[in-house]
């Protein structure tokens, strides 16, 4: 099992899209793009789990040397940015609406995994890149890859009750 210091925890591969029933077009969701995207979103997780042990104050550059050390591709270090960027700026906005919909946990008793997903799903619902429920399944998806399966199921609990809050949902 590989740690979270190690560097195959981090890189390693994303599952490949199932391939279509016979008979069915391979939907436009299985393109390069939204691998790139789902890269990306861990990429800027990385960032996100990194400055949230270090010094959230300095997410942009944790952010930096994140994405430098681990020389992602251009593209996905372009959405990753983006989505660094929203919460550097709206942080404290992002943070305070999220604990809206967290009454009984205070979001510094979370696991770092988790608060740093929330803050990422919370960033890109407020950027309006993505459908929702993207962004949902996603964030899901990297609180299970990352953290634990009950993590991830609050994970989803949050995100439903923050997207229905903002009427997203």
């Amino acid at each position: 099992m590989a740690d979270v210091r190690d560097d195959a925890f981090w890189d390693a591969p994303t599952q490949e899209p199932l391939a279509p029933a016979r008979g069915r077009r391979t939907p436009r969701s299985a393109t390069k793009t939204e691998r790139m995207e789902t890269r990306g979103r861990a990429r800027a997780l990385q960032a996100l789990y990194a400055a949230d042990l270090r010094d959230l104050a300095q997410l942009r550059r944790i952010a930096t040397t994140v994405f430098d050390d681990l020389a992602i591709d251009p593209e996905e270090r372009q959405f990753a940015s983006r989505l660094v960027a929203t919460v550097a700026d709206r942080g404290a906005e992002l943070d305070a609406a999220l604990s809206e919909v967290t009454a009984n946990w205070r979001l510094e008793r979370l696991g770092a995994i988790e608060r740093s997903v929330l803050r990422l799903a919370a960033a890109e619902m407020a950027r309006n890149d993505a459908p929702v429920k993207v962004v949902l399944q996603e964030a899901v998806h990297l609180a299970e890859r990352y953290g634990t399966s009950r993590g991830a199921r609050f994970v989803n609990g949050v995100l439903d009750a923050y997207a229905r809050r903002l009427g997203l949902l």
